[in-house]
């Protein structure tokens, strides 16, 4: 319910800068206006740039061979996102890359990372070529650690020079004011800027995974136009990254494949962006009054989203002609999305079942017992099983990491459905206390309700055209965890439609 809120304030927002705009468009700057450095000091100075000469030459190497490795085994998909209730194939082509059992959610789709090399864990990938891209892609994670590092010290230092000037000024300017108060004050605004530890600094910079983007301008029918300052073609349109950490860095490595063609348009006098180059566009969020940012992007520059520039302003790609490559490390909110949390809550769920050596039953018919439980079901059903498998085989093209994990899920989940039936067992005995049965039927139905939508929605998402269109290998699975074709997956315990139907009587004859 909140992230339809967060879309439909969204749209609302951006219809009503468009009506304000009219047929005008706003003004941005490119490195060839002679305002453009003095903007992005003082309006987007938590970007922070780095020229590809200033990277070591090996780790280039290194990176863009692992991107062409990946391109080269078809590792680069297509998500089948969710906006608005309806399903979109992106533009991009992604893969995600990064820490053991991560997720990175993003447009109500979940991926789940190929796992680089890690310490303790045993991954085996298709090929050896994959298994070096991932790891020259940890290599990279771990040098743009570094960076961030680097460059939010560099800002705090800056904060500070500029805070102390500041303090010299109101100094000079309020001589009735005490010295003592004065020294005061300037402690306290120095320490504003300065008093980031380095346990923070590292939060906010230790990504955990990184997700690629490619694509081919070239092959591509359509592409969206920027509505706001005419920038022309985008790839990504303006959003703020989702599922961060709060404030922390975001670091994007660029690999545009530029040739000769790129080279003439430079020549040439234009105004505005140059159509030929990729660039990063930067706004103000819902601004109509601070001129936006095109920056240009070029084979191994390295651009930095500092603190919370993420939060404040919003970006987007803007497409060039050659096809371009891009690594963009994140640290993904890990509260929710990694297969330990996941594991974690399943155990939490099963703390109610009692296993005898021929039956099972419930510990607690208490309301938040059951409600806590359903919950839990739903979100092992519909944040990661029917995520994983709507995107079809496309993870076994790099590694089977996942599939013991997730048979695992599904254990839990086909023990959370016996639980279900056990619940409803339970509700139809009348000597139950009638106040707590009446609780627990309530709560326990409207979770039910809301796994009947889901599953319809699934189920449709499943057989949409556009999932239609996917090629055979990434086309979505609606519910393999629910056949009973073999021995091993069992018929579920009861109907659904059924029970909700009976729960509804059942409520209506108790009132």
């Amino acid at each position: 319910m909140k992230r339809r809120a967060g879309e439909r304030e969204k749209e609302l927002k951006k219809k009503k800068l468009l009506e304000e705009l009219g047929e005008n468009r706003l003004p941005y700057l490119t490195p060839a206006d002679a305002d453009f450095h003095q903007l992005w000091k003082s309006k987007y100075s938590k970007l922070v740039f780095r020229k590809s000469d200033t990277v070591p030459e090996e780790l280039h190497q290194m990176v863009q061979e692992s991107f062409l490795a990946l391109r080269e085994h078809n590792c680069f998909f297509q998500d089948l996102v969710r906006i608005k209730r309806k399903d979109f194939l992106t533009p991009v082509s992604r893969i995600l890359i990064g820490n053991p059992g991560c997720t990175y959610r993003y447009l109500n789709t979940r991926l789940f990372t190929v796992p680089w090399p890690t310490e303790g864990y045993d991954i085996k990938y298709c090929s050896p070529q994959i298994h070096d891209a991932c790891k020259a892609l940890m290599r990279l994670n771990d040098y743009l650690h570094i960076e961030a590092v680097k460059a939010l010290r560099e800002q705090s230092l800056s904060e500070t020079k500029e805070t102390k000037a500041t303090t010299v000024i109101d100094r000079e300017q309020s001589l009735d004011t005490s010295l003592m108060e004065q020294g005061s004050v300037s402690k306290d605004q120095s320490s504003v800027c300065v008093s980031e530890d380095d346990r923070s600094l590292k939060d906010r910079t230790s990504y955990n995974l990184t997700l690629l983007n490619y694509m081919d301008p070239l092959q591509m029918l359509y592409l969206k136009q920027e509505p706001y300052f005419g920038m022309g073609n985008m790839a990504v349109s303006w959003h703020h990254d989702e599922n961060l950490v709060e404030r922390s860095t975001v670091a994007v490595y660029n690999y545009s494949c530029e040739d000769s063609a790129i080279q003439e348009s430079h020549e040439q006098e234009l105004e505005g962006r140059d159509p030929a180059v990729w660039h990063v566009g930067l706004k103000v969020a819902w601004d109509i009054e601070t001129p936006g940012l095109a920056v240009p992007l070029h084979q191994g520059d390295i651009y930095l989203m500092l603190d919370d520039l993420n939060m404040t302003h919003q970006h987007c790609v803007l497409a060039g002609l050659s096809p371009r490559f891009s690594s963009t490390h994140r640290v993904a909110d890990s509260s929710r999305g990694t297969l330990e949390y996941i594991l974690g809550q399943c155990e939490l769920a099963l703390q109610n079942l009692q296993t005898d050596s021929d039956s099972m039953s419930l510990k607690s018919l208490e309301a938040a017992v059951v409600k806590q439980v359903e919950e839990i079901h739903n979100e092992v059903e519909f944040e990661w099983l029917r995520q994983f498998w709507f995107q079809g085989k496309r993870y076994l093209k790099c590694t089977d990491w996942w599939l013991k994990p997730m048979a695992k899920l599904e254990e839990f989940w086909r023990k959370m459905e016996i639980m279900t039936s056990l619940v409803l067992s339970e509700v139809r005995k009348e000597q139950q206390i009638e106040e707590q049965r009446n609780e627990t039927i309530s709560c326990f139905l409207l979770l039910l309700k809301e796994r009947q939508k889901l599953r319809k929605e699934w189920t449709a998402r499943c057989q949409s055209d556009a999932a239609e269109s996917l090629p055979e290998d990434q086309k979505p699975e609606c519910h393999p965890f629910w056949t009973d074709d073999d021995e091993c997956n069992m018929p579920l315990p009861y109907d659904l439609e059924e029970v909700i139907a009976y729960l509804q009587n059942l409520i209506q004859w108790i009132e």
